[in-house]
C-alpha cells in the first residue's frame, strides 16, 4: 500500500508539474520546430539560388560559345544583380574581361579585372584576377602600373607566375638584368601547373644569348658599413 501511494503520489507531483510547466514545453517544443524549419528554409533557399546562379553561368558559357557577346553580358548583368554574392559572379566577370581584350576593349577589361580584385571573397580567384589585370596593364603600355599591381600582394602558390609576368614588365621597360632576375626567380619555384616552363626557358636563354648579368643582391651592412667576412 505505501508503495502504491508512493507511486500514485509521484504521479500527482508529475501532473502537477506539467500544468506548472506545460507553457513553457510547448513554447520549447515550438522553438525547435521553428529552428528546425527555419533551417531546412534556408538550405533549400541556399540550394536554389546556387541552382538558378549554376543554370545563369552556364547560359554566359553557351551565349560566348556561339560568339553572341551581347547576350552573354546581358546574362552576366543579371547575374551580378540577382545573385551578387555567387561565386559565379566572380567566375562570369573573368570570362567578360577575357572577352573585352580578344575585342581590343583594355580599358574595359582592366576596369573588370579591378572591380574583380575588390570584390571577391575568393583570395585565389583575387590573385588570378590581379595577374590578369598586370597583363591587360602591360597591353596598355603600363608597365610600371602593371608592376605595382604585381607587388601589391604576397602572391603564394601564384609567385612563380606573378615572377614572369613581372619580368615581362621589366624587359618592356628595358630592364634586362631585372627581367633576367624574375624569370630565373620563377624557373626556380615552377610547379608542373604554375608556368609554361618552355616558354620560360625561352626567355631565359634568349637573354642569357644577350650576355645579361643578374645583379647581384646587396651586400650585407652593419650599421651603414659592410659586413665583416670571414
Amino acid at each position: 500500500m505505501d508503495d502504491y501511494l508512493s507511486e500514485k503520489e509521484q504521479w500527482e507531483w508529475l501532473k502537477g508539474w506539467v500544468r506548472s510547466n506545460g507553457l513553457w514545453i510547448v513554447a520549447g517544443i515550438l522553438v525547435g520546430i521553428g529552428i528546425l524549419l527555419g533551417w531546412r528554409w534556408w538550405q533549400a533557399r541556399t540550394d536554389r539560388i546556387a541552382l538558378d546562379a549554376g543554370a545563369k553561368y552556364q547560359q554566359i558559357l553557351e551565349a560566348m560559345d556561339k560568339g553572341d557577346k551581347t547576350r552573354a553580358q546581358t546574362i552576366t548583368s543579371e547575374l551580378e544583380r540577382d545573385y551578387a554574392s555567387s561565386p559565379y559572379v566572380d567566375q562570369a566577370n573573368l570570362i567578360a574581361a577575357r572577352s573585352a581584350v580578344e575585342s581590343n576593349e583594355l580599358d574595359k577589361a582592366a576596369a573588370i579585372l579591378k572591380s574583380t580584385v575588390e570584390k571577391t571573397k575568393d583570395p585565389q580567384l583575387a590573385l588570378v584576377a590581379r595577374l590578369r589585370l598586370a597583363r591587360v596593364q602591360l597591353a596598355q603600355n603600363k608597365a610600371d602600373e602593371a608592376i605595382a599591381t604585381l607587388n601589391a600582394v604576397d602572391a603564394g602558390a601564384f609567385k612563380p607566375r606573378f615572377a614572369e609576368a613581372r619580368g615581362d614588365a621589366l624587359l618592356a621597360k628595358g630592364d634586362k638584368p631585372g627581367a633576367l632576375k624574375e624569370y630565373q626567380d620563377a624557373r626556380e619555384g615552377l610547379t608542373t601547373q604554375s608556368v609554361d616552363a618552355q616558354a620560360l626557358d625561352l626567355k631565359i636563354g634568349d637573354l642569357t644569348a644577350d650576355n645579361v648579368a643578374v645583379p647581384a643582391p646587396p651586400a650585407a651592412t652593419v650599421d651603414g658599413k659592410p659586413a665583416a667576412t670571414k
